[in-house]
């Protein structure tokens, strides 16, 4: 058994031996369990409560009907759940009073599984928008992504901020060739065509194409020549991209083969390089994406890694994609979405409080009182029945 499954075990151990325990829970709810019958426990447990069941500040012995009631109505959302396994739920907790310490760790495994899943999505969501040419989708992931860290952040109790990891992380070395990688291709040739043919062409992408954005490392060198020769205000034309392309050595170390500039010179393509560029930056920004999906997912897999940063790092990760965007948007003419709502820091939401607390605060066990009925439990597992914090 890992270790997460065993705090969840512990945390509805505690609740079930001490319902008071889930006042200082208020920021842990039932989807972070990993379980399906844990999540259905826990959430019944909670309705119980709001409800005003008598075991909450009830003098003396926790009444049998906190276990049965509570089995009853986590049944009515999930099968298999039986008195035998809340039973066993309890032995399984060492100490009541340790249940905020336990709850975090259920809420750190929520949270490094949380990031995994949505940035398995955002992947998925990036490869399929390069299928169709498309990137509203990838963006939309990517804020859900964005969303959801800043979200994880406020319960965890940290301020949601990039941080650079100090080693990069671990990605996964099977990486899935570029979609349609013959089309990208092309319309990069087609582009670096119409740039060198068209002496004012270049005027139309500079402000957001970078070589950065080319599949193919040889035509992102190409297209960096070409703006060279246009900051200097030179006349561009098939001799002096070839003449800046040989003064920066690159056909002297082979990164741009003969072949491949003969071929690109000898194109000549009529068009607008202002539409060849937003479909070079298509393919950009889902390329990124996929590549930043791929590094949050290695991030949340990382089991060594605290939620804090994670979050930080995973949002880090994002930021190539976001320099991607802008630039997007100003090739479209797109207005640049209001930036998030950042919490306040005079006053930071009261979960964030609560869960700060909990990771700092260890709650004081009094004398663990006698208890009777049919719930078997170890004597070191019975918690104070009142006055705890």
């Amino acid at each position: 058994m890992n270790p997460l499954q065993r705090a969840e075990q512990a945390v509805l151990g505690a609740v079930l031996l001490d319902p008071d325990q889930l006042a200082h829970m208020d920021w842990l709810a039932p989807d972070h369990f990993y379980r399906p019958v844990h999540q259905a426990l826990f959430a019944a447990l909670r309705t119980l409560r709001s409800d005003g069941h008598p075991a909450i500040d009830a003098e003396g012995p926790v009444p049998l009907s906190w276990v049965t009631d509570a089995i009853e109505e986590a049944g009515r959302h999930v099968r298999g759940l039986t008195a035998w396994y809340t039973h066993s739920l309890i032995s399984a907790c060492p100490r009541p009073a340790h249940a905020p310490v336990y709850g975090r760790m259920v809420l750190e495994g929520a949270i490094h599984r949380t990031v995994a899943e949505h940035s398995i999505r955002l992947h998925q969501v990036a490869r399929a928008d390069a299928l169709q040419g498309e990137v509203e989708g990838a963006l939309r992931s990517a804020d859900v992504l964005t969303g959801v860290l800043t979200d994880l952040a406020c319960r965890w109790g940290t301020e949601p901020r990039p941080v650079a990891p100090t080693t990069a992380p671990t990605a996964d070395p099977a990486v899935p060739p570029p979609i349609q990688a013959d089309q990208v291709a092309e319309d990069e040739r087609f582009l670096l065509a119409v740039l060198t043919e068209q002496p004012t062409a270049m005027a139309e992408v500079v402000d957001w194409l970078r070589p950065a954005d080319f599949a193919d490392p040889a035509h992102g060198q190409l297209y960096r020549c070409l703006g060279a020769l246009h900051h200097r205000g030179e006349p561009i034309d098939r001799i002096t991209l070839l003449w800046e392309a040989q003064r920066r050595g690159l056909l002297a170390n082979g990164t741009l083969p003969s072949e491949q500039l003969a071929a690109l010179c000898d194109d000549v393509i009529p068009g607008s390089a202002e539409w060849f560029g937003e479909r070079v930056m298509r393919s950009s920004l889902t390329r990124t994406a996929a590549a930043s999906a791929r590094a949050v997912r290695a991030l949340a897999e990382d089991e060594a890694l605290g939620p804090g940063r994670l979050i930080n790092h995973a949002l880090h990760a994002l930021g190539p994609l976001d320099e991607v965007r802008t630039r997007w948007r100003t090739a479209n003419g797109t207005p640049a979405p209001e930036p998030p709502t950042i919490p306040s820091a005079s006053g930071p939401p009261a979960a964030r409080v609560q869960a700060a607390l909990a990771r700092s605060t260890p709650h004081p066990a009094a004398p663990p009182p006698a208890r009777t009925g049919p719930i078997p439990a170890p004597a070191s597992a019975r918690p104070p029945s009142r006055g705890h914090p």
